[in-house]
């Protein structure tokens, strides 16, 4: 197999990509869209998103030092690029979307009651990297939609149509191919 040497940069794909809330529920508040985010930790349960300090969300993140990561599905989509490429600066993203405010439990942050889950963060620390600067956070309370709980109580996640984010695309998760430990149980069926 013949490859092309790129220059160093980030090819890390498919990602998440996620509405972040932030501000007020009474008072300002607004919607970025974040591909860089991730897990930290499970143990105490840490996430970080990284934001360019230009953007809108950045000084309110930075003073509140609260956030909210609402997973995002197809019914999200128009959502989540539409709240990725304009500016709360000028923009209500919450009436343009037609997305609704939900309070939260531990923050003062609304919630996307539309995501199937919404993760409640408390930043913890700030590193300025570059680019971006990554807010590091303690996750201080989920929500998970109850519809997609089955008989036996299991969330069904998957079901929700997550959207991913890949080199300038959107797309739908696909099929199952597998189950974690697959490799290693004795009936290695997916």
């Amino acid at each position: 197999m013949s490859k092309i040497n790129f220059k160093p940069g980030n090819m890390l794909y498919p990602i998440p990509a996620v509405m972040v809330t932030c501000g007020d529920i009474n008072g300002k508040s607004n919607i970025i869209t974040v591909a860089w985010t991730g897990t930290i930790c499970t143990n105490p349960p840490m996430v970080y998103i990284s934001v360019r300090p230009g953007r809108y969300s950045y000084n309110i993140i930075k003073n509140s030092k609260e956030f909210v990561i609402n997973l995002t599905t197809e019914k999200l989509l128009y959502a989540t690029d539409f709240s990725g490429v304009r500016s709360g600066r000028d923009t209500d993203k919450w009436k343009e979307c037609n997305i609704t405010k939900e309070a939260a439990d531990t923050v003062k942050c609304p919630m996307i009651k539309e995501s199937p889950v919404n993760i409640e963060c408390h930043v913890t620390e700030i590193k300025e990297l570059g680019s971006h600067h990554m807010f590091i956070a303690d996750v201080t309370a989920v929500h998970a939609d109850k519809k997609y709980m089955d008989e036996n109580n299991k969330f069904n996640l998957n079901n929700s149509k997550l959207v991913t984010y890949s080199h300038g695309s959107y797309f739908s998760l696909g099929k199952k191919c597998g189950t974690f430990g697959f490799s290693v149980k004795k009936n290695s069926s997916t």
